[in-house]
């Protein structure tokens, strides 16, 4: 299956260049959701071995790397119709609302995912590759996907203050992330199950030993059993 990518020129790493990573779109719209509980898609996309680049790049020229990388991402999540909820460090955290067409929503987020891929492998790291002077690792991102009912709050009484979300789908994207390979997507059952055969037939079940990675995350559908966990071949 072929995603789109977005053209990218190598002006991307000149010190001119423009980036706008605002979250201000995404913030007005949960801002008519505060207080309440919203369904929504979750993705984490987290920029792999950034602590190896931290030790081995000069400071400013890893902060282009992030911009870089938060920009692009973010233009992503754009033209899929998503909304950027924050970045923490290296990660771009996004949010697909499903309140209306669950099966739609988790679509949209594994395509967006995929060209999120597509993008860091065929056009941001061709043009890395061209600037000799810098020598420019080459990049790849690990995204985690889960769906489910948030808590939209703001931290303070002022419509201008912060707005986040807090729920299980939140936690769950962000462990799935952490045990998910380079240029992989991972998606919870939640949003599997959602997911039309052809697409579900991209992934295979994670084998996720607990001992090892303290995997303690239950179906909300029955506490007995563990959450499942695909990533894609």
């Amino acid at each position: 299956m072929k995603y789109n990518i977005p053209e990218l020129k190598s002006e991307i790493l000149y010190d001119h260049y423009q980036y706008n990573i605002s979250i201000k779109r995404g913030q007005d719209f949960l801002l008519d959701h505060v207080e309440s509980r919203v369904s929504l898609v979750v993705m984490y996309a987290d920029l792999v071995g950034s602590t190896k680049m931290t030790m081995a790049l000069p400071v400013e020229r890893m902060a282009k790397i992030i911009k870089v990388f938060s920009h692009e991402l973010s233009s992503v999540v754009k033209s899929y119709n998503g909304f950027v909820l924050k970045y923490v460090g290296d990660a771009v955290i996004a949010f697909f609302p499903s309140s209306f067409n669950q099966y739609l929503a988790c679509a949209t987020a594994f395509n967006c995912a995929s060209s999120m891929i597509n993008l860091i492998e065929n056009s941001i790291n061709p043009i890395l590759e061209k600037d000799k002077k810098d020598n420019y690792p080459k990049l790849a991102v690990k995204i985690g996907i889960d769906q489910g009912e948030n808590l939209v709050i703001q931290y303070e009484f002022d419509k201008s203050a912060p707005i986040d979300l807090i729920g299980y789908p939140m936690n769950v994207a962000a462990k799935i992330t952490s045990l998910t390979g380079p240029n992989k997507v991972s998606v919870g059952n939640n949003v599997y199950k959602l997911l039309h055969p052809i697409l579900q037939s991209e992934f295979q079940e994670m084998k996720i030993k607990e001992a090892t990675n303290k995997w303690k995350y239950t179906d909300l559908e029955n506490n007995l059993l563990l959450y499942k966990v695909y990533t894609t071949k």
